[in-house]
């Protein structure tokens, strides 16, 4: 039972406190980390220069005179010896047998040397215990296997499974290398606010706060977005900001409420630039992440070393409906819808509608990488109209595996336009449509004093739980949970 475990290594705890020990010690002796010693092996056990190394107990094998443990560091394993004639420490073997656990971090002071059956060990001479644990640790052959337990205790998780460790080692060289790649090309790293007055960028449902100080009321930041776009106004030509944003919106394998995002602004250019550099640092950010230029999502080969083709959105959604996105009314997509039986509420907008509809005809058979270019105007507050047809705007969406991967525009400088629309979208927040944007008057004058013309580009870590074949949640180290009743 788990209170008789919990109560015999608080016993053991009391051991090591009447022996006059700190079983949760400020600092304990480490010479270096377990790979390097396994690095140097062959001159430190040459030289028999006394090492000390500390980690984890993860492993107890008693054979009388000597016990046999593993310790494990976040660099590597190694096996500790515990021989009876060896162990100066006053103590004795048989005082560490007593009071030892597997989970408990000690520090172990001996020499290497590589035992009859070729493993390479420590033979301890001194002991220190590091900290004390309490609680026994998952099987190690088992793991977690709850998934509700393995998000909620990842720490777990982290412990038992190794090759989880390496996926977040991984997701800090995907950020990396977009960061580098895009300092590269010349763009500055700045930082913006995560309290907003007015949550903007984006079409999503905000959380909101209330700030005591200043005695008003702020929202969780939803897109990077604007307070860049102000930047632009302000002077600077090439920006980029990494940080996280949050959307009240459901979990799914692709959706998360709070998770990272990077997006930047690049004055004097529009969407073809952009759609240029994209696709160049995308094949960067994933060879240097995954190796190479094929990555695998549910059972599909994902092949993005080749040139990215671009697919019109209005033409696509035409051949899976039959319908012109652009030119068919409200009314006719949502019979649209019906006949699809999406059960489209009531008060969705036009927007809303066929990016229902495309999404359900179109979204999911894009599996190789390609640009998705130019959808009706409806679909995009913030992008340009394209010149000789005002219906659609110079937007893509990098898509791949049937989900969008990021999305950049030509942005919209025109004050006036950018008004007209933003009026459009509050008509549908009034209609019941908490997902349409704010009219942001603070934005709406800095545009008036003029914004160059720029292309803009957003991409979430939605991406790095692609390339890794995960649902999002399992991408980052403590997703939000229901409370346990």
């Amino acid at each position: 039972m788990l209170e008789d475990i919990i109560r015999e290594r608080r016993k053991k705890l009391e051991l090591l406190r009447k022996a006059g020990m700190d079983p949760y010690p400020a600092r304990v002796a480490r010479t270096f980390p377990i790979a390097e010693a396994l690095r140097d092996f062959a001159k430190l056990e040459k030289s028999k220069k006394g090492v000390s190394l500390a980690g984890r107990l993860r492993s107890l094998r008693d054979q009388g005179k000597i016990v046999f443990a593993d310790i494990e560091d976040e660099s590597g394993k190694i096996q500790v010896v515990l021989k009876e004639d060896a162990l100066k420490d006053v103590r004795g073997l048989e005082f560490w047998r007593s009071v030892l656990d597997i989970g408990d971090f000690i520090s172990a002071t001996g020499v290497l040397f590589e035992t009859k059956r070729g493993e390479k060990s420590l033979e301890a001479r001194e002991l220190a215990m590091a900290a004390k644990s309490l609680l026994p640790l998952p099987d190690k052959w088992a793991g977690v296997e709850d998934e509700e337990l393995r998000l909620r205790k990842r720490y777990l998780d982290l412990i038992a499974t190794p090759e989880l460790r390496e996926l977040f080692r991984k997701k800090t060289v995907f950020w990396e290398a977009f960061r580098n790649a895009l300092r590269a090309e010349g763009f500055l790293e700045v930082e913006t606010p995560v309290l907003e007055r007015l949550p903007g960028g984006a079409e999503a449902e905000p959380f909101k706060t209330h700030h005591n100080a200043l005695d008003t009321d702020f929202y969780l930041r939803i897109s990077l977005e604007l307070p860049l776009k102000r930047l632009l106004v302000g002077g600077f030509e090439k920006v980029f900001e990494i940080g996280h944003i949050f959307r009240n919106e459901g979990i799914d394998r692709e959706h998360l409420q709070d998770y990272a995002q990077l997006e930047f602004y690049w004055a004097y250019r529009d969407y073809n630039d952009t759609m240029a550099l994209t696709e160049k640092v995308y094949k960067e950010v994933i060879k240097k992440t995954c190796g190479g230029l094929v990555t695998e999502r549910d059972g599909k080969k994902i092949d993005w070393s080749k040139k990215w083709k671009k697919v019109d959105y209005v033409e696509a959604f035409k051949a899976a409906n039959g319908v012109d996105p652009a030119a068919t009314s409200r009314a006719a997509l949502f019979k649209k819808a019906k006949e699809l039986k999406l059960e489209p509420e009531k008060n969705l907008g036009k927007g809303r509608l066929i990016d229902l509809i495309y999404k359900k005809t179109v979204r999911p058979h894009l599996v190789e990488p390609c640009f998705l270019v130019d959808p009706p105007v409806e679909l995009e507050p913030l992008a340009k109209r394209k010149p000789g047809n005002s219906k659609v705007v110079e937007r893509f969406q990098i898509m791949a595996a049937g989900t969008e991967l990021g999305k950049g525009f030509s942005e919209l400088n025109d004050p006036v336009d950018q008004r007209a629309r933003f009026e459009e979208q509050m008509e549908l927040r009034a209609a019941g449509d908490r997902e349409a944007q704010f009219l942001d008057e603070d934005f709406l004058e800095a545009l008036s004093y003029g914004m160059p013309p720029a292309g803009g580009f957003g991409i979430s870590e939605r991406l790095f739980a692609v390339l890794m074949d995960r649902p999002m949640r399992e991408c980052v180290f403590f997703p939000l949970m229901r409370p346990k009743k």
